[in-house]
């Protein structure tokens, strides 16, 4: 296979060039963001109210899988508030003075983005709280017994985090922000409509049947449908005119072994695994994960939402099982 079918479904960092096409498709305000209505109605008016009383908007906490469009919305929540994004991660942030210098260099009203927010250290954490609750931020100068305790005060600002596992929050951090949203997948319609313009946006010609037979395939998740949509241009600058057709999009879609459900050969390979190894389970997520030689976090945040909302697999306390409609699908004869 000449393409990297994985780079298509999983959320690792693209090359530089991909990322900086990936954010020139990117929404930019809220009237052009698809999909996600409930959560953009609800900060439309959470952000019209902050602005009206003159306020910062109230910390936000955005969850749900991979690609859905976390980032896009906090850059959109940025725009919208006429205010700077400052963008990092919870790994990035390793001692308490990383936090600190971020926090001390923000304007009012600036927006903090931290993603995988779940994976923050448990002190930066703590010296988080008075920043969240009151914006000032305890520091503790020198050690031992000369060491003392200096109380600076922070501009305003809105912390917005994002994480796959909203469950992995600690108590004390996921009570400190004001709005939580969950972002839903996203229905093929919607991405019909994602498909369209991202191929506008780059300037390429795509028909209807087309950019319905991209949206299908990308298991409900706009970043997929971008990736593919990208891949198949490729395949239609080099095997045809430029067009994509929807020959040319089932020609490249096959060639990077996503099938018509949009599963990919690593999800293949988990429905097989737990059907023909372990005849349908229930088999535990680390045994699967040495079987397969995939990650349990891969596993548990890339593949598994997709195959059990469209009711390939099942997470039960002894583990995961597969239902008929994954053995119906693969073509494996389901025993009684």
């Amino acid at each position: 296979m000449d393409m990297d079918n994985e780079n298509i479904i999983s959320p690792e960092l693209e090359s530089v060039e991909e990322e900086r096409l990936e954010n020139s498709l990117r929404p930019k305000v809220l009237s052009e963001y698809i999909g996600q209505d409930k959560v953009k109605e609800n900060m439309k008016i959470y952000i019209e109210a902050a602005k009206k009383r003159g306020e910062p908007l109230d910390h936000v906490l955005l969850y749900g899988p991979p690609g859905l469009g976390k980032t896009t919305l906090s850059n959109i929540i940025s725009n919208e508030m006429n205010s700077n994004i400052k963008i990092t991660s919870g790994p990035a942030i390793e001692k308490p003075g990383d936090l600190a210098a971020l926090l001390t260099n923000l304007s009012e009203f600036d927006v903090l983005f931290i993603d995988e927010i779940h994976r923050l250290n448990k002190s930066v954490e703590e010296i988080l709280y008075p920043a969240l609750e009151d914006y000032t931020l305890d520091i503790i100068i020198g050690k031992g017994p000369s060491a003392r305790s200096i109380r600076l005060d922070l501009p305003k600002f809105t912390l917005i985090g994002a994480t796959t596992k909203a469950g992995s929050l600690t108590t004390p951090l996921r009570d400190r922000f004001g709005i939580v949203a969950r972002l839903e997948l996203y229905t093929p319609d919607q991405l019909e409509l994602i498909v369209k313009r991202s191929a506008n946006i780059l300037g390429v010609s795509i028909d209807e049947k087309a950019a319905n037979e991209i949206a299908r395939r990308s298991r409900g998740t706009p970043r997929i449908a971008n990736r593919m949509l990208k891949r198949v241009r490729d395949y239609a600058s080099v095997l045809g005119d430029g067009e994509i057709t929807l020959k040319i999009a089932k020609i490249a879609l096959n060639k990077l072994e996503i099938d018509e459900l949009g599963l990919d050969e690593i999800d293949r390979k988990i429905l097989e695994t737990i059907i023909l190894k372990y005849k349908g389970g229930p088999v535990g997520l680390e045994t699967l994960s040495a079987t397969i030689g995939e990650e349990v976090e891969t596993i548990e945040d890339v593949y598994e939402p997709y195959l059990m909302q469209i009711g390939f697999l099942s997470r039960t306390p002894r583990g995961r099982i597969a239902m008929p409609e994954a053995y119906r699908h693969l073509g494996i004869p389901l025993e009684e």
